[in-house]
């Protein structure tokens, strides 16, 4: 290590006493055992309840992501609405409800509600009475059906198109062209419909 010209002088620590702080970790394996045996116990707990809860089928956020279709924080209260169910009485159904979220499309909304309705067709409420059934509780032949704990997977709703020609139409349409004159009209509009209505004030007062 030279030494050379007016600079600070090295002062570096090697003699740190690193072995004392080294982070381990030999409980790995056993704390996956823990988590594993964990689980089991908390499904055997719920009984023939779903394991877990019924989310919506949400886009991802920003341009770069937004193709792909994922499970949400909750169903708004919209979906909901259009669903019949309540919001407490979906809280009571696994059905988790996020009351800030708000429908930004008609498509998107279609999706969810239709979710919401396949997995009320599909849910089996017991009585906590046998013999005494509440509104809403199953009854007859639905308390003996077969029932799955596998909740309802997101399906991806974009389906993809075959290849095909481009069209004459296709090549000669200006994309660019149409945004910019949509985006002008939309910028303008008011200025201009202001000054069309001068215009016929103005030639109301030059008949009178």
């Amino acid at each position: 290590m030279g030494f050379a010209h007016n600079n600070v002088l090295h002062n570096n620590h090697f003699r740190k006493d690193w072995q004392r702080r080294v982070r381990t970790w030999f409980d790995q394996p056993g704390r996956k055992l823990r988590r594993r045996n964990a689980r089991k116990a908390k499904a055997t707990t719920l009984g023939v309840r779903p394991l877990t809860l019924l989310r919506p089928a949400v886009r991802a956020q920003t341009v770069r992501y937004n193709r792909k279709v994922r499970e949400g924080r909750g169903f708004t209260l919209t979906e909901l609405k259009e669903a019949g169910i309540g919001r407490k009485e979906a809280r009571s159904f696994g059905i988790v409800v996020d009351h800030r979220r708000t429908n930004l499309s008609e498509e998107g909304k279609k999706v969810n509600v239709e979710r919401l309705k396949a997995y009320k067709a599909k849910l089996i409420v017991f009585p906590r009475k046998a013999g005494k059934p509440k509104k809403g509780d199953s009854t007859g032949d639905d308390l003996t059906a077969t029932t799955t704990r596998q909740n309802l997977t997101v399906a991806d709703v974009y389906t993809p198109e075959a290849p095909r020609k481009i069209t004459q139409e296709e090549r000669d349409f200006k994309a660019y062209r149409t945004l910019r004159d949509a985006r002008s009209n939309a910028r303008y509009d008011g200025v201009r419909k202001i000054r069309a209505a001068k215009k016929e004030e103005e030639e109301a007062n030059k008949k009178k």
